[in-house]
């Protein structure tokens, strides 16, 4: 049997997100792959690769100018470009800018709202990434795995305000800065005592 991920399985068996039997099936050899934006030098041929694709897609010949072409190789091999899901990202990111050039030529227009959407796009899933790990940390993966989207970015943003305050009152009055100004007396403490009481928590757990 041959499986292929691109999370790390044995941090996942760690935190309870993978079954630790399954994984010990499966890891008989382990073979790493390096992601996309490891591989820098795959990226410009690629480019070229996704473009011919498209050609033969759609038959409309799109190409970049000088400028625009220079500008995505800069920021397809610089930092910011994580290329989270590898060869998906860079090919949905071509599309997107073939159908978007005018006249069958990619601009940096064109490249710079690419760029921009690419940012928010990978911005959002890491700060769902974050949250998710966090409230896994708390709750243990099958019970996490329960709450719905809105409830999970809720408590990891009460959890990670927690552990930024030493005192259940300091954290309170953070979550509650608003809300609080319109009450005649204020037991911020109280106030979210009872909310992580609805995940089985207490604030004194979450700094240990």
């Amino acid at each position: 049997m041959l499986a292929g991920t691109n999370r790390d399985l044995g941090e996942d068996v760690h935190k309870g997100r993978f079954r630790e039997d399954l994984y010990a099936r499966l890891n008989l050899w382990t073979f790493e792959l390096p992601a996309l934006s490891e591989r820098k030098e795959d990226i410009e041929p690629n480019l070229d690769f996704e473009l011919k694709r498209y050609l033969e897609r759609e038959g409309e010949n799109v190409t970049f100018n000088k400028e625009a072409r220079e500008r995505h190789f800069a920021f397809a091999t610089g930092p910011q470009a994580a290329w989270s899901a590898n060869f998906r990202d860079l090919s949905a990111s071509v599309t997107r800018m073939a159908t978007l050039a005018p006249h069958g030529r990619i601009t940096t227009d064109v490249v710079d709202d690419e760029v921009r959407r690419l940012k928010a796009f990978w911005r959002t899933a890491n700060d769902g990434a974050a949250a998710d790990a966090i409230v896994i940390e708390f709750l243990g993966a099958e019970v996490a795995d329960r709450l719905d989207r809105f409830d999970t970015a809720q408590l990891a943003t009460v959890l990670h305000t927690c552990r930024e305050h030493p005192t259940a009152s300091a954290a309170g009055r953070a979550l509650f800065a608003n809300s609080r100004l319109e009450k005649k007396s204020s037991n911020d403490a109280d106030r979210l005592t009872k909310y992580l009481a609805r995940f089985d928590l207490r604030f004194e757990d979450l700094k240990k």
